[in-house]
């Protein structure tokens, strides 16, 4: 028996060298790839600047996919990408270190839908970080999770240790997107809810990659009194429960305290001794932002504040809220050392 462990944990060891293996050769024709389209970008765009016309792209795009039949990518359109790629981020020293970190189609479609250099910083190394695919950064894009990353409100730097604080910053947003439920405008929260259980990929896919489900209305006594979290989920990186609780109508102060008492429970009766303390999501259909900061400096147990429409659209006035480009700056340099800490 000893022997077949052995044998079963030295075939197990094998198999993941391959992998690794695999992902390092990835990873490197990914490099080889962008490199050759950075040089393809830059070799056109020095001969648009000594004054070449337009025409010289279609024609070379011809040549290219003649001489290379078996290789895509050489197409008109992937050709002017490599221009707009290598013009926008040879002269940005914070993009252009990022350029191989993530494959080309990714690159796409960050070039293409967002503008400032903060943001696309964000999602390469969001991309990179979550192993977001191509169809899930689109969404995290399209949900401007950017925004609401920057403008997140808890207090886990006054309750979190140093190593986690980070990584639950990270974990909240600032608003959730629920335009997947098919919801009357006046809803109850049962029916908020209910919703969000009959569509649990996609709500998980809204919360982030690192959850997963426990369940709902999820019961705990305190003597004969029973107590019901909303929905219960638990963060795998942060090694911590999440329990979150449904509000159909604006934060109250109250609401803060409700929650300060399931974390207690959930510490004392559900946590397991290797996990972390539990976290806690109020989700709110609005809320004043310094009632929510007043609140959140007297809490002691980490709860961090959120909004959610069932729209894809958020306010006008959103824009407006978002820190200071020196803010910007120092929320992104968190998450860019997160994210080297973690790999």
């Amino acid at each position: 028996m000893n022997n077949e462990i052995s044998q079963n944990l030295f075939i197990t060891q094998i198999k993941e060298k391959v992998r690794a293996a695999q992902y390092e050769a990835l990873k490197a024709v990914n490099i080889q790839l962008i490199n050759l389209y950075w040089e393809l970008g830059k070799a056109i765009s020095e001969k648009q600047a000594e004054g070449w016309g337009k025409a010289i792209v279609p024609t070379l795009s011809l040549e290219l996919q003649r001489e290379f039949p078996d290789m895509t990518g050489f197409s008109t359109t992937n050709l002017w990408y490599m221009v707009q790629f290598y013009n926008e981020y040879q002269g940005d020293e914070n993009l252009q270190p990022l350029v191989g970190e993530i494959s080309w189609t990714k690159h796409i479609v960050i070039l293409s839908k967002c503008k400032s250099s903060q943001e696309r910083q964000f999602y390469i190394m969001a991309t990179k970080k979550f192993g977001w695919t191509k169809d899930v950064l689109i969404h995290q894009v399209e949900n401007r999770t950017f925004e609401k990353y920057l403008l997140n409100q808890t207090n886990f730097d006054a309750t979190l240790p140093e190593t986690l604080r980070k990584q639950a910053s990270l974990a909240v947003k600032d608003n959730y997107t629920f335009d997947f439920l098919n919801l009357a405008n006046e809803h109850s929260e049962s029916e908020l809810e209910q919703a969000l259980i009959q569509n649990i990929r996609h709500f998980l896919l809204e919360m982030g990659s690192d959850f997963t489900f426990i369940g709902n209305q999820y019961k705990m006594w305190v003597n004969d009194k029973e107590f019901r979290v909303d929905l219960l989920l638990f963060h795998r990186k942060l090694q911590s429960l999440v329990a979150i609780d449904l509000k159909i109508g604006e934060f109250e102060p109250e609401h803060k305290g409700k929650m300060e008492f399931y974390l207690t429970l959930l510490n004392k009766k559900v946590k397991l001794p290797h996990e972390n303390s539990a976290i806690g999501i109020i989700i709110c259909k609005s809320k004043n932002r310094t009632i929510v900061e007043y609140s959140l400096e007297t809490a002691t147990h980490p709860i961090g504040v959120a909004t959610y429409n069932t729209s894809n659209t958020l306010p006008e006035a959103y824009q407006s809220l978002l820190p200071s480009p020196e803010e910007i700056s120092e929320k992104l340099l968190h998450f860019f050392n997160s994210s080297t800490h973690e790999q």
